[in-house]
């Protein structure tokens, strides 16, 4: 009998979420304080359902600004980091037989747009450390994969954009029934639905699914809707949607679909857009962590949408204006790990 695998949905059961904290070789050294705050409420939001996991090359700084949460719930990890990106580097959970492992895929910011040395190395020095107990981490470091580029049901089905998956900067001599290939032999995946259509103006990462449409449980997608005809993403979220309409899952049934609002549009210092996005939010053990922008009406919106998805946890709102500065935002700091790890 070969393995059986099951790339599990984010809204299983975790033991931890994990982190890298911003530090001043990092692009946040000219906003440090800003984000150590949101960074905080973060940690803070996470401590309540379940452990975190911290890794920083400054760890007792860590342990100082956080001196008044649980300390029982954090494990920090004197670890050389890059960036802050922890759902691109980050170790993905899969089912083993039933048993959990580790996935440690390559990673090389998003295409070689910038330096990964170390981020590239972070799993396998959590490993090393101890981090993730008899858990095994498997080497898949011939394969390009973060974790912002794939949305799983937990029922063999997975959600991607064709532009990440099949730039050529990461798996360019892989066609596209390799990747699916891949997928099947090494997640148990039955079928991988491709969006052709979406991106957000800003977005490094060539369209993350996490920041476009994410699976939410009962056969649901929610996605990011744009109302504005004025608007350069107009045409394309639209298009995006009449792609997830049309989407079935390993079963063939369709997904019922719910729409978030577009944030109004942020811009930075040079006034280049900023991705902003409510689909970015973070499931934990007992609550949906979702970025807000200082917009109440839309933020609300947002909010509400959500909570008629997920009715048995706690909807938090977190205020990332300082995360989307770096075009970036709260499920693109984390990552999750299934229970059953720690």
């Amino acid at each position: 009998m070969g393995h059986m695998f099951r790339l599990p949905a984010e809204w299983e059961e975790q033991s931890a979420v994990l982190i890298a904290w911003p530090h001043k070789a990092t692009d946040w050294n000219y906003m440090l304080e800003e984000v150590g705050n949101c960074y905080k409420e973060v940690a803070k939001a996470i401590v309540e359902d379940e452990t975190l996991i911290i890794v920083s090359p400054e760890p007792n700084a860590i342990k100082q600004q956080l001196a008044d949460l649980p300390q029982s719930k954090l494990k920090i990890y004197p670890i050389s980091t890059n960036d802050t990106w922890a759902r691109d580097f980050g170790p993905i959970s899969v089912l083993c037989n039933n048993l959990p492992v580790l996935y440690d895929f390559k990673f090389n910011a998003w295409g070689l747009k910038f330096a990964a040395n170390f981020d590239n190395l972070i799993n396998s020095n959590l490993y090393k450390a101890g981090a993730f107990g008899e858990t095994r981490l498997i080497n898949h470091l011939n394969f390009v994969l973060e974790g912002g580029s794939i949305e799983s049901d937990g029922n063999g089905c997975i959600l991607t954009t064709a532009s990440c998956l099949l730039s050529k900067n990461r798996n360019g001599e892989f066609k596209k029934n390799e990747i699916e290939k891949y997928f099947f032999d090494n997640f148990g995946t039955k079928k991988v639905l491709w969006l052709n259509h979406g991106f957000l103006e800003g977005d490094d990462t060539d369209s993350h699914i996490d920041t476009l449409a994410r699976i939410c449980p009962g056969n649901t997608i929610m996605y990011v809707e744009c109302n504005d005809i004025n608007d350069c993403h107009y045409t394309e979220l639209h298009e995006m949607k009449k792609e997830l309409e049309q989407f079935t899952d390993a079963d063939g049934n369709k997904f019922k679909l719910v729409k978030l609002p577009m944030p109004r549009p942020i811009y930075d210092e040079d006034n280049y857009r900023l991705p902003a996005t409510y689909a970015n939010f973070l499931i934990t053990n007992k609550s949906v962590l979702v970025p807000t922008y200082g917009q109440p009406d839309n933020d609300n919106q947002a909010l509400e949408a959500i909570k008629t998805v997920f009715h048995d946890k706690e909807v938090k709102g977190i205020d990332c204006n300082a995360l989307i500065k770096q075009h970036g935002s709260l499920h693109c700091i984390t990552m999750q790990l299934i229970k059953g790890i720690i």
